[in-house]
């Protein structure tokens, strides 16, 4: 799911790889072309303003076993470092700030969409959430959670 912030926005798909590690350390990875065919489902706010993806504002990640969601140093570093974001954000980036994003991401969305309390949150994200290094190649540091959907027997996810 990825919240779309200009009308009429378009969708482009680059930089490939065929492999590459969690983190992208050296700023490569094995590049190679891609042809593909991408098929794009619109969920539009005014549909889902009672659920999670109501007030979805970062890339939220779901697979067949898996919910993932990204923190990173400056969710918005443009936003959040004005004109010199394109250098701040190497000087200012960690990975502490990023996982402070991807949990209070996590926290969120176990709150929102599987109406769990602060606390139950918290313990859950204790105990069944994985947190690993997205990247930090390109200067704003990332992090993502993995939240297993077998935490929830039966739960639909945010697609209820």
């Amino acid at each position: 799911f990825l919240p779309v912030s200009v009308d009429g926005a378009l969708f482009s798909v680059g930089d490939p790889h065929a492999s590459q590690g969690d983190s992208e350390l050296c700023g490569t990875a094995i590049e190679c072309s891609l042809t593909g065919v991408f098929q794009l489902v619109l969920h539009k706010k005014a549909d889902t303003a009672e659920r999670f993806l109501a007030d979805l504002n970062h890339p939220f990640l779901e697979t067949a076993d898996e919910w993932v969601i990204q923190g990173l140093s400056f969710p918005n570093h443009f936003a959040e470092l004005g004109p010199q974001a394109q250098t701040q954000v190497y000087q200012k980036s960690s990975l502490e700030a990023a996982m402070r994003d991807a949990f209070r991401k996590t926290r969120h969305y176990l709150m929102k969409a599987h109406q769990l309390s602060e606390d139950e949150a918290i313990s859950l994200i204790s105990v069944a959430v994985d947190f690993g290094i997205t990247q930090v190649v390109d200067g704003n540091l990332g992090v993502h959670a993995v939240i297993r959907k077998s935490v929830f027997p039966g739960h639909p996810g945010p697609r209820a």
